[in-house]
């Protein structure tokens, strides 16, 4: 690595600067939360039972209520043909949104390469929209660089697919300034391991002033953690204690791991945690 290290692309979105940082780690990420919008009944137990409601507007108060600095719906659709109806939830919510707005898709290719690009469309405000991969961008991409909108790129824990994603995006008119790096990662274990092992390289890469990869990087570790059987199902000898306190600590390990491997944003579930993460600055 060269003696003087670069800066990470400082990211300006909603007036909201994300990035910008010239040594490692820096320990100041921002915190978004992520709310199950389409289809609340989908959030997570721990989750569901601090909501305490599945109406929508509702859940957005409570949501911004919290410390989170970044709102994100979830558009967690099952078939591409609700997505008209997906468009028409996010035309009444987004208005009542008066912090940052990030959109999540389905987390399928099929449904995602519509839902992001027709959201890309009709917003009338900037976004962050995750997220794209290698099978999607060509159809999300052009109608979000058209609006300016900030995307997430996701490549499966390899520094060079990340790399090679974001080349290929710039190629369809992108600008690099727009980009936030996910590099997927496990919720336990090895997965979570490896993936913060690549987290780091990607960081030190753009710190030594790779073009590429001197994004932002954001990470969705919290809803992989809390996708564990460990932190949903209390059929566990008592000695792993309560299943409440278990989820919520299994996202704050994760999240703080996340945190140390130089995340610049991180994406969480249980709205009190970002508190509890924040004093952590």
């Amino acid at each position: 690595m060269n003696d003087k290290l670069h800066q990470i692309r400082k990211i300006t979105f909603d007036k909201f600067e994300i990035g910008g940082e010239t040594s490692f780690p820096i320990l100041n990420p921002a915190f978004a939360l992520n709310v199950s919008i389409f289809d609340p009944d989908e959030n997570f137990g721990i989750v569901k039972q601090w909501y305490g409601t599945n109406v929508r507007k509702d859940i957005i108060e409570k949501a911004q209520a919290s410390a989170c600095d970044i709102l994100c719906m979830r558009f967690n659709l099952k078939d591409v043909n609700e997505t008209d109806k997906a468009i028409g939830i996010f035309k009444d919510l987004s208005p009542l949104v008066n912090k940052p707005l990030m959109i999540s898709g389905a987390d399928n290719d099929e449904i995602d390469r519509v839902l992001l690009a027709k959201l890309a469309e009709v917003s009338v405000r900037e976004l962050i929209i995750s997220q794209v991969n290698e099978n999607t961008y060509k159809s999300i991409v052009p109608a979000a660089a058209q609006k300016g909108h900030v995307l997430v790129m996701r490549s499966p824990i390899d520094i060079n697919l990340a790399k090679e994603l974001n080349i290929l995006s710039s190629d369809l008119g992108l600008d690099l300034n727009k980009i936030l790096i996910d590099t997927d990662i496990g919720g336990l274990g090895y997965g979570l391991e490896y993936g913060y092992s690549i987290m780091e390289r990607i960081k030190l890469e753009g710190l030594n002033g790779d073009k590429y990869l001197n994004m932002p990087l954001i990470s969705f570790v919290s809803s992989e953690s809390l996708k564990t059987k460990e932190a949903k199902s209390a059929d566990f000898d008592k000695n792993w204690g309560n299943l409440e306190s278990r989820a919520k600590y299994f996202e704050l390990a994760s999240c703080t791991a996340v945190m140390a491997a130089g995340a610049d944003v991180i994406v969480m579930n249980y709205p009190p945690n970002i508190s509890i993460l924040k004093g952590l600055k």
